[in-house]
């Protein structure tokens, strides 16, 4: 039974997050976190566009704020904007983004806005990126297109600190599926090397202490006489 509540409990959990995103509107919210306080529900919304999210004089957070109530029950939440300084390196912006101009554009030009969006995450520094669209593009039957970047780690422990997201694209011809793929320019990843001074002092000392330990020949040969 307890387990029945608990898959119960986070499946409105899921209902309220997944309200706001659509509420609020597609291509506007990267998450929402619902955290559980003794004073009430806080609900951290995270966007790139916080005044359009906001209204004038909190009039949109007002609003949904009393739809929490009504219709989920909420006791007392409070809305939290949090805002996101670089958009281009949040992997669900950018697949809403991709989709929402495929919807926009037609599915002809899929390849033009991938290629744009591409140069503009690599730009921003993202150390690698990847672009997957699947549906028919551009013929009757179904493909899928990749459209990587950089460096991407895809399996084992090294693989979660990638920033992944999905989204959908409606067009005339059918729905096209969007995944991107980002790894953050301050991503640390245990595998990397990197050649600084220090390590490259690190080496002299080595060959020097190597070099060092190794007997003369000379010193021997005297010996041997």
């Amino acid at each position: 039974m307890e387990e029945k509540k608990f898959v119960d409990f986070k499946k409105e959990e899921l209902r309220v997050k997944e309200y706001i995103k659509n509420s609020l509107g597609k291509g506007k919210i990267s998450s929402v976190i619902v955290e559980y306080t003794p004073f009430g529900e806080k609900i951290k919304v995270f966007t790139s566009r916080p005044g359009i999210i906001i209204g004038r004089r909190g009039e949109k957070i007002a609003e949904l704020t009393s739809v929490l109530k009504k219709r989920f029950h909420l006791d007392n939440p409070h809305i939290e904007i949090c805002e996101i300084t670089r958009p281009m390196l949040d992997a669900q912006l950018v697949a809403d983004d991709i989709a929402g101009l495929i919807e926009r554009r037609g599915s002809l030009k899929f390849k033009v806005i991938a290629y744009k969006m591409l140069k503009q995450i690599v730009k921003e520094g993202a150390l690698g990126v990847e672009i997957v669209l699947s549906g028919k593009l551009p013929s009757d039957r179904a493909r899928r297109w990749r459209f990587s970047h950089g460096y991407l780690k895809k399996t084992g422990d090294p693989a979660k600190i990638v920033d992944r997201a999905q989204s959908q694209a409606v067009t005339i011809s059918g729905v096209v599926g969007v995944q991107v793929s980002i790894l953050r320019p301050e991503a640390e990843m245990h595998d990397q090397i990197k050649v600084n001074e220090e390590m490259l002092n690190k080496i002299r000392l080595n060959s020097m202490e190597q070099t060092e330990k190794k007997p003369n020949k000379k010193t021997k040969k005297e010996e041997k006489k």
